[in-house]
Order: C-alpha cells, then structure tokens, then sequence
C-alpha cells in the first residue's frame, strides 16, 4: 500500500485544480495515490483529473454529488483510499515543494502517531503570502493530546494535518456535509486520538478566495456551527473529558459561535434570534465548571450570551434589525444632471421585462449581446430590449432595434430600472448592481492572452489595464458568465474570481456558423466586393500591448504578389482600431468597419491570423487557417499566454513572410497534417458551439428556465458548418 494518500475534493476550482495536482505530482516523495473527487467526469474539474490520470498511473478520480459538498467528498476519497496516511488538500490550495519528504521524515522520528497537524500559510488570491497562525506550543515528538489542551483540532484546518487511516476507520470518524464540517471532524480527531505530533514546517500553501469563506456566506446553514459544536461538546462530555482540556475547546468553539453572533449578515434576519438562543442554551449545557470568559467586550460577549439576553447583545455590537440590509447607494458625480436622474431612477421598481444590451464598450450592434439580442426576440418577445451604443456607432444599429446613445438620460433610465444586463465587456463603473437584476457577462473570444488579473505580473499590460481593484467590483455584478469551451471555463475562473454561474453553453455569435447557407456565405461575398472565383483569404492580426497604432506585421501587397492573382485579402484589424491598411491594387480589401466579424470569416476561404481569438471562432468552420508568428516569443512575454500556439496551433505555422507565402503558393495550408492539427484544434476549443447557444442562453437567463430542460449540445461530429465558397461552387 502506499504510504499516502491525498484526496483531494474539487467542486467549482477548474481554474486552479491543475496546479494542486501537479504540486503533488511534483513532490519529491513518490509513494503516494491521489484521488482528485469530482463532481462528474466530464465536468470541468474532471477533465483535469482525467488528463493527469491518463499520464500518471497514481492519479485516481473519483466522483462524488456536489450536492454533498466537500465534506462528502472526502469521505468518498476516504473510502477508497488505500495508504497508511491520508491528506486532505482543496481543489485550489498547493503542497508546498518538498511536504511529502518532510511529513514522512517526521513520522518516521515520531512514531505512527494517529494525526500529524503541520503548519500552512494562508494567500491570498492574488498571491501575495500571509502567514497563518502557528500550531502553539507542543511538546517535542510524540505525545498525548492532554499535553498541549490549547491543540484542540476545532481550529486546524481538515489540510493542515496527516491523519492514519487504520485510526479514522477504527474509530469510525467521517465527515458530515455541513459546512462546518472540518469544526466538527478536527475536534473529533483529537478527541479520539492517543499520540499525535506537531511538524513546525509549512506544508501547504491555502488559497483564500477572493469571494471569502462559504463559512462567512450568509444563509440558513450558519445554523451547522452550532451542530458541529455541540456534536464535539457532547462527545467530550462523554469522555468526561478534564477540564484542563475542555475549558480551551469550549473556548475556541464559542468563540467561533460569536463571531457569527456578532455578524448579523451571516444569517436571515428570521433567524438571528434563534441563532443566539440555541447558542445560549448550548453554551449553559456545556459550560465547563468554573469556566471565566475572557476579558474585555468579548467576555461581555460571553455573559449575554449566559443569561441570554439578545437585545443586550444586539445593542453592545450596535445591531439593529435593518441593519443586515445594506443599500447600495449610486455615486452622483457632481456635474451630470443625467446621474442624478440615474440615482432617482434606482428608487423605482426593476422592470422585469427590460434587457439593456452593449458589445465592445458601445461600439456598435455587434458579438454574443448581438446574437442574443436577435434570438430574444424570437423566444421572449414580451420583453423590451434596447442596444447601448456610442454616438458614432448608431448607424451600426438595424432600424428596427431600439436603441440608447451611452451617456443620454434615456441611456441612465433603462440602466437603472433593466432587469438584464447582457455586455461582452462591462458596464461603467457608475452602474450599479441592483438586487433582482441579472448581469450576463458573456465574453468576446477564447483566451490565449493572459486576462483579468492574471495580466498583473505583465507590467506593460497591467498599466494598460488600469485598476484591478475597480476591474473586480465590475466582476461582482457578473451572475453569469458565458464559455465556449472548456478551457475558457477555467481560464475565466482564473482571471475574473467571482461568485457567477459559468454558463457552457457556447458563443451566440457563432451559432450563424452553423445556421448560414452557401446562398448566405455568396451573397456576403459580393457585399464585401470579392471577386467571382477568387480565393479569399482574411487577414486579422491582434493587437499589441508594446506598440501604438495599427501595424499589419506583414506586407500584404507583397503576400499578394508572392502566391499569386488567384487570391485575395480580407483585411480585418482589431476593433481597437478604424480601419486596417489601404490597397491600390484592389487585391486587399479593408474590412475593419464591417459591423459582423462573422459575416468576414464566412466569406473567407481561409484565416491567417498571429494570436488573435478570432481563430477559436473561425475554428467552428473547419477551414484552413495559418498561424504567422512572427514575433511570438516578444507576444509571449510581454503579455502572457495560457498556452503554447506553436505546440497546438490549429493549423500551419509560418515564421516570416517567405514561409507565409510558401504555404499558400504550395498548398499545403490545405493539406493532410493542416487538417489534422485543425482537427485537433476544434475538438479542444469548439466544444460548445454548435448553432444553438443563443437559444440556450435566452432559455435560462431571460426566461428563466431550469438547466436541465436547455437543449444539450451536439456532438461535434454531428454538426454541419456553413460551407465554404469554393466548396459551393463546386
């Protein structure tokens, strides 16, 4: 058997599973298993788990209800584990370099003691290391639990410590699925254990979430904690445990108890009254003989909660029964009539059958809120939609959408009363997130380019970027967030750290890829002005951090005259920009202002294009496309990638201009290992378009409808895309 093994529960941590799996494939001490439980093997967290089992024979994933929640993964893991020793790390914490080697080296001086508790420091999610509280003092090596009362197991983390599997099940310790679950089981522990020992080193590295504990979460459960302590009181009274050991447990224990007392947001304002009288009633059951609070407001604290006087509490900590209703309040700043209106506005009723739109920061009628725009016509048509758009992008709007120009009193009115807020970029910093509105935050590509706060390691961009602060209070509007692929899913996970609902549905805006007909793909042909029988190629180029202005990094007259009159370009440049390059040989056509990006990718026979997301799009066409990568490496480090583009590009790779014209000269942008790499491509990054993820969306966010009744998504290998224009005329 192995000497350890490490369970690992991984419920909603995609995004960062990958790094605590391979801190403990990394380790230097090798005889281990590990088991990640998720909550389906084709969810996100179960792909992880799947790639590293099928590299690493030691990986073993299992499956556990995320209904149960992580104390009921556990004991799944539990149950399967097969190693002397088990550990317990989150889907979103890391073993420090070298735990195993120094866990094992400990056990080995002390004994097989039944639990080893071990330091970790707590980081913060933007990795800025804070140090936990350390383990107190113990004795040297081995010992007996009365020899350090202060350990009493209620406050160490279920992560912080090794336990011997023959005295968990011996003593039949499993977890519950409360919340509080790693109260009621440390206390139980040690409780139950004989010999233990201290290792004074930092073993694991614990992620605090940005959005906090779901301890601190507010809701009905806060409740558990005082099951949780009243299941380890009364196992120590049975225990008749002294009192040198119970005064600190009920001490640690009530001191837990309240905190949440003390935070009336914790619970409903139903339940704070009950919250205290079942603690006071706890609390005068289980007060050890000659127990003295401590000193200060917190033994006042304690004495209230004796006698249980609640409006004494209540007063002390400055409580009052509205107090738990916090009522943000919108800024005015000082020179806009129109905000004030908008302040005034927020007092009114939601209109429950009002959706705002806006793409690209106002840019115009365009993307995934385009798509969805269109489609919620067709399914919801009882509710109003008005497109936000800039003053110089209105003619991009169809006559027949209604439409606010960003900054009017109309533009301030429908924010203010909207019950959806549909944007693939964000709203301003002014607009506030109303209680019963639905923010759908729905993206504009597949990232290759660090995002989010990932980019703040990446000084260049992390300028650009402005404040990272501000960037997340506009994520904590966000109750959805759109994925077209499974690796979108856990990158967003990563960059944008939030509360929201990942929705894998995939891209509205590509479900035309597979709806549009070769009729479509000719008539959006001659709109643009390619020529019949031309082989049309689009040029999209991405932006860079590191330059100002539009730089085509290739010289497209001289591409044109290399592979020769039977093609032409499609030149489409960033939205950041205006327009791409002029062409005096009609060969390169500028296609940058065109409302619909996808209207351009189905008109062209082929992509070229260097880093620019517009290849995950163009992907669901099953066309060729050509990476030139000219200057990757200064792309790579100056604004980050979440993976290698020329280990898994999506088709041929040309470094200069010769090795670009090469390939369309001999065809072989085209040809067999082109395909294949495509093939490939689309399997990892095509996953959930599919024609029908408008419908999808409009289904659950505007009408509401329950995730299981969402049409699933068809296999890629069913789905037919729009055919290319040689194809048809063929």
């Amino acid at each position: 058997m192995p000497r350890f093994s490490i369970i690992v529960p991984a419920l909603g941590v995609a995004g960062r599973l990958s790094q605590a799996l391979d801190s403990v494939l990394a380790q230097s001490f090798g005889d281990f298993e590990l088991i990640p439980v998720c909550d389906a093997p084709d969810s996100p967290a179960g792909t992880v788990a799947a790639a590293r089992a099928e590299r690493d024979r030691r990986v073993v994933p299992l499956t556990s209800p995320p209904s149960g929640g992580p104390g009921v993964a556990r004991t799944a893991g539990t149950g399967a584990a097969t190693g002397t020793y088990l550990l317990f790390l989150d889907g979103d914490d890391v073993l420090a370099p070298g735990a195993l080697a120094a866990i094992d080296a400990r056990l080995a001086a002390t004994g097989d003691v039944d639990v080893l508790y071990f330091d970790h420091e707590r980081v913060h999610w933007w990795d800025a290391e804070t140090s936990s509280p350390r383990l107190g003092k113990a004795p040297d090596g081995a010992f007996a639990p009365g020899r350090a009362p202060e350990l009493t197991g209620v406050s160490v983390p279920v992560w912080s410590a090794a336990y011997r599997r023959a005295f968990l099940t011996g003593h039949e310790l499993t977890f519950s699925a409360s919340h509080f679950t790693d109260i009621g089981w440390g206390g139980l522990v040690t409780l139950a254990a004989e010999r233990v020992a201290v290792l004074r080193s930092v073993c694991v590295r614990h992620l605090v979430r940005r959005q906090g504990s779901r301890l601190h979460s507010p809701g009905e459960h806060q409740l558990d904690l005082l099951a949780q302590a009243e299941l380890v009181l009364t196992r120590a009274a049975e225990l008749a445990l002294p009192a040198d050991r119970l005064k600190p447990l009920f001490a640690q224990l009530f001191s837990l108890v309240l905190r949440t007392a003390a935070h009336p947001e914790r619970l409903p304002a139903r339940l704070r009254r009950t919250f205290f009288r079942r603690a006071s009633r706890l609390y005068r059951r289980h007060r050890p003989v000659g127990f003295r609070p401590p000193a200060g407001s917190v033994g006042v604290q304690h004495r209230l909660l004796a006698v249980g006087a609640y409006s004494a509490f209540r007063a002390l900590r400055g409580i009052n029964q509205g107090a738990a209703r916090v009522v943000k309040k919108a800024p005015v700043p000082r020179m806009a009539r129109t905000r004030l209106r908008y302040a005034l506005r927020l007092r009114r009723p939601l209109d429950p059958n009002l959706a705002v739109y806006c793409a690209y920061w106002g840019r115009g009628y365009a993307c995934n809120p385009a798509a969805i725009h269109t489609k919620a016509r067709e399914l919801a048509p009882h509710i109003r939609s008005v497109f936000l758009v800039e003053p110089d992008a209105v003619d991009s709007v169809p006559q027949d959408v209604e439409y606010a120009v960003i900054g009017s009193r109309k533009y301030w009115d429908v924010l203010a009363r909207a019950k959806y807020l549909v944007n693939n970029a964000n709203f301003a910093d002014g607009v506030v997130k109303r209680p019963g509105s639905v923010h759908l935050q729905t993206q504009h590509g597949t990232p290759l380019k660090k995002m989010g706060v990932d980019q703040s390691t990446y000084p260049v961009v992390a300028a650009a970027t402005g404040s990272f602060t501000k960037l997340l209070a506009r994520v904590d509007r966000w109750d959805y967030n759109l994925s077209s692929n499974r690796h979108s899913t856990q990158m967003w996970e990563r960059a944008f750290p939030g509360s929201y609902e990942a929705l894998e549905y995939g891209y509205p805006r590509n479900d035309v890829y597979y709806t549009a007909t070769a009729a479509d793909v000719a008539r959006i042909r001659r709109d643009l002005g390619v020529p019949e029988g031309k082989t049309a190629l689009l040029y999209a180029p991405t932006h860079r951090d590191y330059s100002t202005g539009f730089d085509a990094h290739l010289g497209l007259e001289e591409l044109c005259e290399a592979i020769g009159d039977d093609f032409v370009v499609l030149l489409r440049a960033h939205y950041f920009y205006d327009r791409g390059t002029a062409s005096g040989s009609g060969r390169i056509i500028d296609v940058t202002r065109h409302r619909s990006s996808e209207d351009v990718c189905l008109a062209a026979d082929a992509l070229i294009t260097d880093y620019s997301s517009i290849m995950f799009d163009y992907a669901n066409l099953n066309r060729p496309i050509v990476v030139y990568a000219n200057d990757w490496e200064v792309y790579r480090e100056t604004r980050g990638v979440y993976f290698d583009l020329m280990q898994d590009p999506p088709g041929r790779v040309a470094r200069t201009p010769e090795e670009l014209a090469a390939v369309f000269r001999d065809g072989s942008y085209a040809d067999d290992f082109a395909a294949a790499l495509r093939s490939a491509f689309r399997e990892r990054f095509c996953q959930f378009d599919d024609g029908r993820a408008a419908e999808r969306v409009v289904r659950r966010v505007l009408l509401g409808e329950p995730p299981e009744s969402i049409p699933p998504v068809i296999p890629l290998a069913e789905r037919i895309p729009a055919p290319a224009h040689a194809l048809a005329r063929s």
